[in-house]
């Protein structure tokens, strides 16, 4: 079903860069006031694959300096492009929240697009308008996959760990290693070893994939593949254009961390205790005390613990107590986020869908930023969740269905600056 190429990658020399200095977060996790650290880390920082330095600049760009940047890199030197196809495998070590040290092996390889009604790429959220034309003007002026999708695959048996973790022994060649400011450490490797190619490429063949992040990116190299069809006269085989940069990682290895996403109410008056007992009837509720040096963040995720497999979320309104809220029955194959959206924001704030996509909700990636942006004033209500599984991902996007907005976090990121996907020959 997935058909997943190698590809002669385009990446930084590691003679003449630092990788570490050279790599960014992706494009829409990296805040306006972050571009200019970037750009003034390295000349050669692929922040200027990604963004413009001044956000006010971004409506009006048509990116037209990249082209010339990637050759004018590639000419000096500082990028070089492989001279035969490869995966390319990258593994990342970092801490999880708790405090436990993990490692996630993944790889880069050319995804041949599909649409998502032939179920073979599923998505699990909804896009929006705006990122997706940013996004299809800079492929279009770049003629490149500067960034990469994220996809999920099922291995519960970890049938590939051994084929992807040889890229760092006789049979791959280490690329380079880095570590980024949040104290992830990386190390890139080529496999190029026949039989690894083929087994890794069969077994793809034989299963769906699930984009864990990067919609946006997708759906806006579909669009570009559509534009380049009509300029061709139909389908075009295996040109560069129907394919698409992608990094697969497998669900259920033991590195792989599904994190939760909070919600922060950002208007609206804060419910007293009695008031969010009437509007939530069925539910139990618990006060949870803080004393003054203790963290919201750790007791609400600590409350929420022994309530995994329920119906529960914490409600923490920035003062000296939280209040936990669960249901007895199990989840099932109900989804908290849906619940949450339904009973909760809807119920008890009043917010509707489009309410909640037109920003009268923020969504943070930790429970300390969202605590942070109650306590600062930046919110009127956090709310704590547990995370998803791995099943709850396969399971909703196998029925054809998608997750409301931001409902996963799977950690850590991807990141741009391992490889490029040109889609000419730069030789």
């Amino acid at each position: 079903m997935t058909v997943v190429r190698p590809f002669r990658a385009v990446h930084y020399a590691p003679d003449r860069v630092d990788l570490s200095k050279v790599m960014v977060p992706p494009y829409d996790v990296v805040a306006a006031d972050e571009r200019g650290s970037f750009f003034d880390r390295d000349p050669h920082n692929a922040i200027r694959f990604e963004l413009t330095r001044d956000v006010k600049d971004e409506a009006e760009a048509d990116y037209s300096e990249i082209a010339e940047t990637l050759e004018a890199w590639l000419k000096d030197g500082v990028l070089v492009q492989d001279e035969a196809p490869a995966y390319y495998v990258m593994k990342q070590r970092f801490t999880a929240p708790e405090g436990a040290t993990l490692e996630r092996i993944g790889f880069f390889g050319a995804l041949e697009l599909a649409e998502y009604d032939e179920r073979v790429v599923l998505p699990h959220e909804r896009t929006l308008a705006g990122p997706k034309a940013d996004r299809l003007r800079l492929l279009r002026a770049a003629e490149a996959n500067l960034s990469s999708v994220f996809m999920l695959y099922e291995d519960r048996e970890n049938e590939l760990a051994a084929i992807l973790a040889s890229a760092f022994g006789a049979r791959g060649e280490i690329l380079g290693t880095a570590r980024d400011g949040a104290g992830v450490e990386y190390e890139l490797a080529r496999l190029t070893d026949p039989q690894g190619i083929s087994t890794l490429k069969d077994f793809m063949s034989t299963r769906s994939c699930v984009i864990a992040d990067g919609h946006h990116r997708y759906e806006t190299a579909l669009e570009y593949r559509r534009e380049q069809r009509e300029v061709a006269g139909g389908v075009e085989g295996q040109a560069p254009f129907e394919s698409t940069l992608a990094f697969f990682a497998n669900a259920y290895a033991p590195g792989s961390l599904l994190l939760p996403i909070h919600r922060v109410v950002l208007r609206g008056e804060v419910p007293s205790e009695t008031a969010w007992r009437e509007k939530l009837p069925g539910w139990s509720c618990r006060t949870v005390a803080l004393s003054g040096a203790e963290d919201a963040a750790t007791r609400a995720t600590e409350a929420l613990a022994d309530q995994e497999g329920h119906p529960a979320f914490v409600a923490d309104a920035g003062d000296q107590s939280l209040l936990l809220f669960w249901r007895e029955e199990p989840l099932g194959d109900e989804l908290m986020v849906r619940i949450l959206e339904r009973d909760v924001m809807g119920g008890v704030f009043g917010l509707s869908v489009d309410d909640i996509r037109g920003g009268a909700v923020s969504f943070p990636k930790s429970a300390a930023r969202a605590s942070q942006e109650v306590r600062e004033g930046d919110g009127q209500v956090a709310l704590y969740l547990n995370p998803l599984s791995p099943d709850d991902v396969f399971r909703v996007t196998g029925q054809g269905e998608v997750m409301p907005q931001k409902s996963t976090f799977f950690y850590p990121k991807i990141p741009t600056g391992m490889v490029f996907r040109v889609h000419r020959d730069t030789a």
